[in-house]
């Protein structure tokens, strides 16, 4: 876990939820691995094809753009792929279920957080896929809110995101802390608004974070 920066009275907690609320490799990847193949599938391209250009893309545009990475659905995009077909591949292919169980440690996690803090979702997933998510899980209770890549039609890191999760939390960006597992993803943006930002590498951080937060 890195603590970026935490407000002197934070009021609510912006968390990514995919390698953020839950750690399964083999879930993640796959989330990556059918939209490719849909991809490949539909442009008439070979999988194996289809994977190169998009690793090569995301290389050069980390190339030109500092090392940041870039989100799928954004690399989809500018393969001229529109964010309208990306919501539609995720709503039919991702089914969190089959990977994942409720979390009781994540739950009681979230929990003592809810006491204190106001809880919103901000994923690249839509959000029912989102929603899913967190039933799957066991923590959907906790979150007042879920923003997902059809509330506005693009994805993380866009401040829009971020702002508009503010706006559905009630409070001011500056009280808000954004939580993920992709500093250019989750956590550049938020910092560059004024919001605070805690980095994990596992839902084991999250299961710490009352803790961190000084939560009684």
């Amino acid at each position: 876990m890195t603590i970026y920066r935490i407000p002197e009275k934070p009021a609510a907690l912006i968390f990514d939820i995919d390698g953020t609320l839950y750690t399964n490799a083999k879930y993640i990847k796959e989330q990556t691995d059918c939209q490719i193949r849909r991809f490949a599938e539909t442009r008439g391209f070979d999988l194996k094809k289809a994977r190169k250009m998009v690793k090569s893309y995301r290389e050069e545009w980390a190339k030109l753009h500092g090392g940041k990475r870039l989100s799928l659905g954004n690399v989809l995009k500018d393969m001229g792929v529109p964010i309208a077909e990306s919501i539609a591949w995720r709503k039919e292919l991702l089914d969190p279920a089959s990977y994942l169980k409720i979390d009781k440690k994540l739950n009681a996690a979230l929990a003592r957080l809810a006491e204190s803090y106001k809880l919103v979702c901000v994923t690249n997933n839509p959000v029912s896929v989102g929603r899913k998510t967190l039933t799957a899980l066991g923590a959907d209770p906790f979150f007042s809110g879920v923003i997902g890549l059809d509330t506005c039609g693009i994805s993380k890191p866009d401040i829009k995101i971020f702002d508009l999760a503010a706006k559905q939390a009630s409070v001011s960006v500056d009280s808000c802390i954004s939580i993920g597992d992709r500093y250019d993803i989750d956590i550049a943006v938020p910092l560059e608004m004024g919001m605070g930002g805690i980095l994990v590498d596992s839902v084991c951080d999250v299961y710490k974070l009352p803790d961190v937060l000084e939560i009684r």
